[in-house]
């Protein structure tokens, strides 16, 4: 059952709307305002296609192509041709709510009435959502400029019931096929609309808006993670006191240091020094943790600042303007969001690696204060979770390659006549992979930090931390024990960070983390 409908008109969508229709498979409607709009446009376009004067995108060929003008009884041959030409995609298939917000945001920009597309073409681009019918598009093709052009090419083929598609039931067949038997009329596009379908940054869009929500999640997740290995650790939560923060005013800082500190409220852990020689202070892995998971959510805060401006954006090219003009432009080009997807697996990176410091140090009998070797039974018959932390290592290692920028790498097009392009579409399906595995990341963590938490017998964890310790393993993560097959309880761990229960598991306890 859809959650809820979302209605586009002319002034763009939000973030919250993306995630509904490409992920909770929300109902789509065009506003009164939206069709009136479109229609307006439309009419503008059809005057000028009537004219003898060559216009781009209207009358003309594309790209370096631009030069020859088209007579009208080969336009509509124009419009097809150059959606077939353009569905160049190859690899794998990317992932249904990727399509899905790939559709929607150019849905979005369509329904701004700045692309001179018929009502008609429009309500068939949400028909199909509305049907779950989701085009097949492949993994490589696009350059982000003149942005996402052969995925969204695959989007408009099945609107034009060509190339192939998954039907609600997850099952690939022809795109004719799947239209018809959900009773939906194949377009035949008109000047300037196949042009218009294809020209957006949409898919790079949707997947940093996916992105944002989901790192959100994994921070909150990360700043928990960090309190309990702080506590397994014997740490002292003094540095994470507001006042200290506030002489440093990074709005994510504070926001990590009072996650934290909630967390660890009431434990009988902190500050508890088992050495002879008590710690003065922990190590930047510990101490450090709310800088630097802070400096990841300023860093999506800015992400969402961008993503919020291209979601209010219009991006085609060329666009029809209120005074009737179709004029050319450069707002296609990905580099607003390459850059941000870029520094987001930067982020994403970094705290991957202090995630990794810590559970390291977890496991280290010489630096775990009294934690048996890596927190095995009988160390040496058994070796813990020593293994655990080389896959967690190995994530950290291929996130730091993730983390090197597609958004620098421009490669020329098109005859030099796109000779600059963003590489965003590549930036966000590398992001994708980072956050998948910080999840197992963060996972490997928690796994480490409940059961270092459980062997500090005589002690007493704080109410949240007894919490997560309760909710883990009632979801199969085990604790403390002899050797056994470790996977599954990683699996385990990993869909419970995934699921956002982590998270659900504290904030009974602290209330609304940040």
């Amino acid at each position: 059952m859809d959650m809820h409908t979302v209605v586009l008109g002319t002034s763009g969508t939000t973030a919250a709307d993306v995630i509904a229709v490409a992920r909770d498979n929300a109902r789509v409607e065009l506003s009164q305002e939206a069709v009136a709009a479109l229609a307006a446009s439309r009419e503008i376009v059809d005057a000028l296609a009537a004219k003898p004067e060559p216009v781009y995108g209207v009358s003309t060929g594309f790209g370096a192509l631009a030069t020859r003008h088209i007579s009208q009884d080969l336009r509509a041959q124009l419009q097809r041709n150059i959606v077939r030409s353009h569905a160049a995609g190859m690899g794998p298939h990317v992932e249904r709510e990727v399509v899905r917000a790939l559709m929607f945001l150019r849905l979005k920009t369509v329904a701004s009435g700045h692309t001179g597309v018929r009502p008609h073409v429009a309500q068939t681009m949400a028909d199909l959502l509305n049907a779950g019918i989701t085009p097949v598009v492949h993994e490589y093709g696009s350059l982000g400029c003149s942005g996402d052009l052969a995925p969204l090419s695959h989007c408009a083929l099945a609107l034009m019931g060509e190339g192939d598609a998954e039907g609600p039931d997850g099952v690939v067949r022809p795109a004719g096929e799947l239209l018809a038997a959900h009773g939906i009329a194949p377009v035949e596009l008109r000047e300037k609309e196949g042009l218009a379908l294809l020209n957006g940054t949409d898919g790079m869009l949707g997947m940093l808006i996916m992105a944002i929500a989901d790192l959100k999640r994994l921070y909150t997740s990360a700043d928990i993670t960090a309190a309990l290995s702080l506590e397994a650790l014997l740490g002292t939560d003094k540095v994470l006191a507001p006042e200290l923060h506030a002489i440093r005013p990074h709005p994510g800082q504070g926001e990590s240091a009072d996650n934290m500190l909630r967390v660890l409220a009431g434990s009988g852990l902190t500050g508890h020094h088992q050495d002879d020689a008590p710690r003065v202070q922990d190590a930047y892995s510990v101490r450090c943790a709310p800088q630097v998971a802070g400096a990841g959510r300023d860093t999506i805060a800015y992400a969402l600042t961008v993503a919020e401006r291209e979601l209010a954006a219009a991006v085609d090219n060329p666009v029809v303007l209120p005074d009737g003009r179709v004029e050319s432009n450069g707002n296609f080009h990905g580099a607003p969001v390459a850059y941000v997807l870029d520094f987001l697996a930067i982020a994403a990176a970094d705290l991957g690696s202090i995630c990794e410091r810590r559970t390291d140090r977890l496991l280290d009998k010489n630096r775990s204060h009294g934690l048996p070797p890596f927190l095995a039974d009988d160390a040496g018959v058994d070796s813990g979770l020593m293994i655990a932390q080389y896959t967690q290592a190995a994530l950290v290692s291929e996130m730091k390659r993730l983390a090197a920028p597609a958004s620098v790498d421009s490669i020329p097009s098109s005859a030099m006549q796109e000779d600059h392009v963003s590489m965003g579409w590549s930036a966000a399906r590398k992001l994708r992979t980072a956050i998948d595995n910080l999840t197992r990341i963060v996972a490997v963590e928690l796994y480490a930090a409940t059961r270092g938490i459980e062997l500090r017998e005589g002690l007493t964890p704080a109410p949240a931390s007894q919490a997560v310790i309760k909710a883990v393993r009632e979801a199969g993560v085990e604790g403390p024990g002899p050797d056994r097959f470790l996977a599954p309880d990683l699996a385990a761990a990993d869909a419970f960070v995934r699921a956002g229960r982590l998270v659900g598991a504290v904030e009974p306890v602290t209330g609304p983390l940040a």
